[in-house]
Parts: C-alpha cells; structure tokens; sequence
C-alpha cells in the first residue's frame, strides 16, 4: 500500500512535510508519533498543527483500530474484538506470564483464515482479506496500552496463515523488531505456518533471527491431510525437506507445535511417527490439549495421554514441552478465535 504513512522512511516524511509546507522539525515528530508513541489516528499527534494533521489525513493512510469488545480470562489472558478501518474484525489476545514480568500477544495476520483446519475455529469463518502491516501492529499497541506495559513476545499465531500474506506479515515484523518502535528482539518473535513450503522458503533467507513454529498435528499424512485439508499440497516429506533446508541455512531450531486431540491423533501409533518425523531435526515440540470449542466434535485426551507423549519425546533426545492454554474461558485459547461477542 504506497501511502501507508506507517511506511515511510525519516527522509521521506521530511519531504512529506515540505511538501505541507511545514518546518523540517515536523518531520521527527512525525516519525516519533508513527513510530515511539505508535499513534493510532492523528488526532493524537497532538504538538502537530491541526492544519497539518488534516493535510496528512487527507493523504495518507494511518488505518484505524476500534476495541468493540474486550473479555478478562481469570487467569489474566485479555481477548479483543478489533474492527477496522472497513468494519472488518479481527481478533488479538494479551497473554500475561504469571509474575507479569512478559507480556506476550497473539496477532492476527489475516480477517478469517484460508485454510480450513478442522479444529479451528476461525477456519469455519472463511477468508475475507489480509491485513496490512499496520493492522498487524496496531494488535500490539491495543495490548500495550490496556495492561499499560510494553510487550515482550509477539507470536503471529491469530486468526490467517501468516505465510500467505508474506510481504505485509514482513513489514510488520521488521517494525516489531525495530529498536526505533516497538524493540522486541527476534528471537521474541514467532511466527507460526501450516506448513507453506514457498513461505518456508523465503523465511530462511531473512537477515532476521525471528523463530518459525510448525502446526503439525499428525505426523501421519493421511491424518494431517484429515485435519488440515488445505495443507494436502505441502506434503509431509516435503514440508520436512524445506524444514530441513531451513534449519541448515539458519542453523536455527524449529518448534512444532502438536494439538493433541483424543481418538484422532494421540495413539502410541502417532506418537511413534513424530517420534520417527522429528528425530533427524533441530527441533523443540510443544503439545497442547485442544480446547473444547462450540460444536467441534474435538475432545481432549486425558492428561496422562500427554504427559506419557511428552516422556516418551524427552526419553528419545526430542525436546518437549506441555503448553497449556491461556484464556480457555473467554474464547482466546488455541483455535478459540473466531469473532463470538459476548
């Protein structure tokens, strides 16, 4: 998007506020407003002359954000409702550590999503369009100011496959990664795929140290394919080949992340297949127990199920971790999303 204010280098908002014909200086508090206090509207550039604030309106984009709805877990997680700029609604949660010494936040890359998981919610919504780089961070100033703390973590594990809008979703990460901006180091931020080979691909070639997640769920292709359908044209060998690939290139770890579902895929049978998928890589696993959501059929295993899998993963030199999820209550945990207002 070329007038996307948010965009624009120092020297090319100094020739923006010549051309308004307002003094040089306008220029840097124009850039600290985009880009330290991450001003949501002009309207809150506030040492900004009215005339120039409406000049700049008039032509250049600063896409709006509206909190419609706003939901407290009891364990501390905050999930919004966010409208945009063309009523479109996205969703983004705000997940507290539990001495509140991290903050972390899920953004949303996309409104819906393309890929039609069959445990995700969002995916039974459908796809609308991706979200531009400004209203992929704007998600981490909403959560910025309502815990009034700056964020520690982003993971890019909302609402869309963050691989299939790849120039924006990049965009937005180097602002995130700015130490002019938001200054979250790389390795703070996630981004999370079903597995898009070409996106997989170009991620290895950025000068970043940014970490990818996989969503496996089934190291078993008829399976996988079961329960991501979308994701049948990235098979498993190669998607672990591009795995691969990216691992040598970066000498960096992956994480997969499997969300174990009872009777689907969380037999000793697919426990052996990650076992057999994952040994040959640089890898950490997180599992997760899918959540009950609103007419999925999708329980979850019992929790010796899980600690038996993650036993049996660490007993065989793969790095695991049992995650549990964050804001179950209020609809915000892993595959929750999906625009419900309460």
């Amino acid at each position: 998007m070329e007038n996307l204010i948010r965009t624009y280098s120092l020297d090319q908002l100094a020739a923006i506020t010549a051309e308004a014909g307002q003094p040089r200086f306008r220029a840097k508090q124009l850039y600290e407003w985009l880009h330290k206090h991450h001003a949501l509207s002009y309207e809150e550039m506030t040492n900004l002359p009215k005339a120039f604030r409406d000049y700049l309106e008039s032509r250049y984009l600063l896409p709006a954000v509206t909190v419609i709805n706003r939901q407290v877990s009891q364990d501390g997680t905050r999930k919004y409702v966010l409208q945009l700029s063309d009523g479109a609604l996205i969703e983004t949660v705000g997940i507290p550590s539990r001495n509140d010494q991290r903050l972390t936040v899920c953004v949303s890359s996309q409104v819906g999503c393309p890929m039609a998981c069959q445990f995700c919610a969002t995916g039974k919504e459908g796809f609308t369009r991706n979200l531009n780089a400004d209203e992929i961070t704007n998600q981490i100033t909403v959560v910025e100011r309502d815990f009034q703390q700056p964020v520690s973590n982003v993971v890019v594990m909302g609402q869309g496959e963050p691989f299939l809008n790849y120039e924006n979703l990049l965009m937005a990460l180097k602002e995130i990664n700015n130490s002019q901006s938001f200054n979250i180091g790389a390795r703070h931020i996630t981004v999370s795929t079903c597995g898009i080979l070409e996106g997989i691909e170009k991620f290895a070639k950025e000068p970043f140290q940014f970490t990818l997640a996989i969503s496996l769920h089934s190291a078993i292709q008829s399976d996988r394919d079961s329960l991501m359908p979308r994701v049948k044209s990235q098979p498993l060998d190669k998607l672990k080949q591009s795995l691969q690939a990216y691992i040598d290139h970066t000498n960096r770890r992956i994480t997969f992340e499997y969300l174990l579902i009872k009777g689907i895929n969380d037999s000793n049978l697919h426990l052996a297949a990650l076992k057999a998928y994952a040994s040959d890589l640089l890898c950490h696993i997180n599992l997760l127990s899918v959540n009950n959501v609103d007419g999925s059929p999708f329980k979850p295993p019992a929790p010796e199920t899980v600690n038996h899998w993650s036993n049996e993963l660490n007993k065989v030199g793969i790095e695991t971790t049992i995650r549990h999820s964050k804001g179950a209550d209020i609809d915000g945990a892993c595959g929750q999303l999906k625009n419900k207002l309460i």
